[in-house]
């Protein structure tokens, strides 16, 4: 019999694992296959096998092992995606007025868990008075979208939801964030198809902008509209396979744009390494960006002008400390209607006024993407690493 020991090491399988980042890839020298899997509580997974007739018998018994754990991480995807009822975390207080917000004692709720890498949170109100509303969220791996209510749990919304290609496009192909515009429909960023969208009322897509003078946009990350239509969204290269250095990429730039109700594109600053989360104040006097540089990981405020322009940049605060402590950059973001910001950082939310002072963090303790308010204001919904959670805000 072969001796199998150290390949069996080395060989394992290569599929969208729930609650994985990275994707173990076999390293021996084999011709693959792909085959896809599913389970009808979750979206399809992308499985690669190798082809068994040009193994040996150590690498067949190889294979097989790996199918065998792929197709088995398949069986608990109906729990692993479900309600959670835990919670996570603590909140840290740095200064009294965080009281108003979040109250002592309030708990991280972890409503669903086992996702790849959640982001782009986005509240959906009831269309009926009274109803229920719903929270939709982009897992970009997984190229797809969900849909929590709290009677229903966790559902697939859409997929794809970013990437409509058929070939492989990287490791984060999907939507990113998620907003609504003024008539209820879903716009998305979309990593892989490299636009911005809407879905429209028969289900289909129009992109909104996918290019700034005739070459192709990055990967648009975040996004947010004004009360007059026109939208704001950020495009660094993180949905590009290669990301910045991808052969693919046509603008020498990250850029932060506005786009008119007319389709009209403006270029409002190349300056910003690595922007992300983008917000507005609720005056819509002031444009709020995170840069998710390692370098420089920063959360700035710049005057909006009347014409659309950007003034001079103001630094809020700087987490390069809170990087030594927890995972994570600056990333989405909210804004409360009082002005104060609710911005993901290093372990979790970053709670500071319009100035800047930091009140306090509510800790998941791990990579927190972004964060959502419902409409009445009554929860902050987050996108940490492979969970969806919340908190309940005071009044």
């Amino acid at each position: 019999m072969e001796d199998c020991t150290d390949q069996i090491r080395e060989c394992t399988i290569d599929a969208s694992r729930l609650g994985e980042h990275d994707r173990q890839i076999c390293v021996a020298p084999v011709s693959w296959i792909r085959c896809f899997a599913t389970h009808p509580s979750i979206p399809t997974l992308l499985i690669e096998i190798p082809n068994m007739m040009s193994l040996s018998l150590c690498h067949r018994r190889v294979a097989f092992m790996a199918i065998a754990a792929s197709m088995m991480s398949l069986m608990p995807c109906s729990g692993a995606i479900a309600q959670t009822p835990s919670t996570i975390g603590k909140v840290e207080r740095l200064d009294d007025s965080l009281d108003q917000y979040v109250a002592k004692g309030t708990k991280i709720e972890v409503l669903a868990a086992g996702f790849t890498w959640t982001e782009g949170p986005v509240w959906v109100p009831s269309k009926e008075d009274g109803g229920e509303g719903s929270l939709l969220f982009s897992d970009i791996p997984r190229n797809s979208i969900f849909r929590w209510s709290e009677s229903e749990g966790v559902e697939l919304f859409l997929q794809p939801s970013g990437y409509t290609g058929n070939t492989y496009y990287g490791l984060e192909p999907g939507s990113n964030g998620l907003m609504l515009d003024a008539k209820g429909r879903l716009v998305m960023c979309e990593h892989g198809d490299r636009r911005v969208s809407v879905l429209t009322v028969d289900g289909g897509k129009r992109t909104i902008v996918d290019n700034y003078q005739g070459k192709r946009l990055n990967s648009p990350n975040d996004l947010v509209f004004d009360k007059a239509g026109n939208l704001y969204f950020t495009d660094p290269p993180y949905g590009l396979p290669e990301r910045a250095e991808d052969k693919r990429r046509e603008l020498d730039f990250c850029g932060v744009y506005r786009v008119t109700k007319t389709g009209d594109i403006t270029l409002l600053t190349d300056s910003i390494a690595r922007p992300n989360g983008i917000g507005l104040s609720p005056d819509e006097s002031t444009l709020y960006v995170a840069q998710s540089d390692p370098q420089e990981p920063i959360w700035m405020a710049f005057p909006l002008k009347s014409n659309g322009t950007l003034g001079q940049r103001r630094v809020l605060g700087n987490a390069s400390d809170a990087m030594k402590e927890f995972p994570g950059l600056p990333d989405g973001m909210a804004i409360h209607s009082d002005g104060t910001l609710f911005a993901s950082g290093p372990g979790g939310i970053y709670v500071m006024t319009s100035e800047g002072k930091l009140l306090g963090r509510i800790i998941t303790g791990g990579r927190t993407s972004n964060c959502t308010f419902d409409s009445d204001e009554n929860w902050l919904y987050m996108t940490a690493d492979d969970k969806l959670c919340r908190i309940r805000i005071s009044h």
